[in-house]
């Protein structure tokens, strides 16, 4: 049985099926962990723990349980929260020490968390040291703030040295992580003043200084920030404290208030082009906030996954399209559950067909394209080196308003 696809030697995702998920019970109850320690061998880690997800509860203790197999940290690092925090507790201390030596500082961390207490010292103490250090080192940070969630290893150099040296520095060191796509330089107090992709070191001559091709655009994010911090910055605010006075904090929130203001007048003007439409049947005006608030919600949703994800970095090139995609197929779903239900409303309300007809076809266009401006707009943001946390709500909920706006009435006025 073939488990994975491959293209020149190099595995990648393969969707597993029901059939296979019968399969793996099957070796479970045989006692066949290395059936199994094969299989996930030659399987993407994201795929193996897919199959571990979709497995019963007690199907997962027994496979936790088996003899001679042992989960991989790559595997158990895909897992999400609550899989990890029920796997945690079928786990010796031995394996849990054994998953977190194969893992960076930041996903070890996450996992630590979900350890009880009693048993963390056991499993700090069973670590090598330099890894119990930095353990040690983010959970002397608080709960939820950035600190914690920060991955310690990195590989930075000093801004005067050049592609050459750089090069021969990271050949000759073994402490460098085992894999890294940016290099960071340093001043001389050792901050970091900016970042030069490794593919770049390997494409520029030797001589040419590593601060001449860096680029400076790299956000430092304070290490007690905390998460709700995210939702001042997406309201405008960016960093206010409650003790700034009344002018200052009136200067932080006017640039994007008066901002706000001019789209308000923008998605009005946009009304005002279907005011015939309205005259014609006055009922419009009276559902056309309903499509707009509708639209504005979507995007807002999606615009807080996304902004977190740049901030966490999760959300990359290489994953963006498949991204987009996504949200897309949300918006169509989404789309068409609610204008069903706007559709019913409408009918029994106002027994008009074509009425509930305009609403379900203007909600559906208006879930899509708040998506995909959700994820677009605090995209291209972060592309232009404008902070999407700050910057993204005033256009999201424009572009929401006014194709809530535009949906509505336009479709309105050509069946009326």
């Amino acid at each position: 049985m073939s488990l994975t696809k491959k293209t020149k030697d190099k595995k990648v995702n393969f969707e597993f099926n029901k059939e296979y998920i019968r399969v793996v019970t099957s070796k479970i109850a045989n006692n066949d962990a290395q059936f199994i320690t094969n299989s996930f061998n030659e399987m993407h880690p994201a795929d193996a723990a897919d199959i571990i997800e979709h497995l019963s509860e007690g199907d997962r203790e027994s496979l936790i349980k088996l003899n001679n197999f042992n989960i991989d940290p790559e595997v158990f690092v895909e897992l999400n929260e609550s899989i990890q925090s029920e796997i945690i507790t079928y786990l010796s201390s031995e394996s849990i020490v054994s998953i977190l030596k194969g893992l960076e500082s930041d996903d070890a961390i996450s996992i630590l968390e979900n350890v009880p207490e009693e048993d963390k010292n056991a499993i700090l103490s069973s670590l090598p040291p330099k890894d119990r250090f930095a353990l040690l080192e983010s959970l002397s940070y608080p709960e939820d703030t950035a600190a914690r969630l920060m991955q310690r290893e990195f590989t930075a150099i000093p801004s005067n040295w050049s592609v050459g040296q750089t090069i021969d520095y990271l050949r000759e060191n073994k402490d460098l992580p085992e894999e890294f796509l940016e290099i960071f330089i340093v001043n001389e107090d050792f901050k970091p003043i900016g970042t030069v992709p490794s593919s770049r070191v390997l494409t520029t001559p030797r001589d040419t200084k590593m601060a001449t091709i860096m680029s400076e655009s790299q956000l430092l994010i304070p290490v007690e920030m905390d998460k709700e911090e995210d939702a001042l910055r997406l309201a405008g605010v960016g960093d206010e404290e409650i003790t700034d006075g009344v002018v200052k904090k009136t200067k932080r929130r006017f640039n994007w208030l008066l901002l706000n203001l001019f789209t308000a007048f923008l998605a009005t003007w946009c009304i005002s082009l279907f005011g015939a439409t309205i005259e014609q049947m006055v009922v419009l005006a009276f559902l056309m906030p309903i499509v707009a608030s509708m639209g504005g919600n979507a995007g807002m949703q999606t615009l807080a996954v996304t902004v977190r994800t740049i901030a966490t970095n999760d959300l990359t090139q290489n994953n963006f399209s498949s991204n987009v995609i996504k949200e897309f197929s949300i918006g169509i779903l989404n789309g068409i559950i609610f204008a069903a239900i706007s559709a019913f409303i409408v009918q029994i309300w106002f027994q008009d067909s074509i009425l509930s007809l305009i609403i379900a076809i203007s909600m559906v266009l208006t879930m899509i394209i708040a998506g995909l401006f959700g994820i677009l707009v605090p995209f291209t943001l972060k592309k232009m080196n404008i902070d999407p946390a700050i910057a993204s709500s005033v256009f999201v909920t424009t572009i929401t308003d006014v194709i809530g706006f535009v949906s509505f009435l336009g479709v309105g006025a050509y069946f009326l």
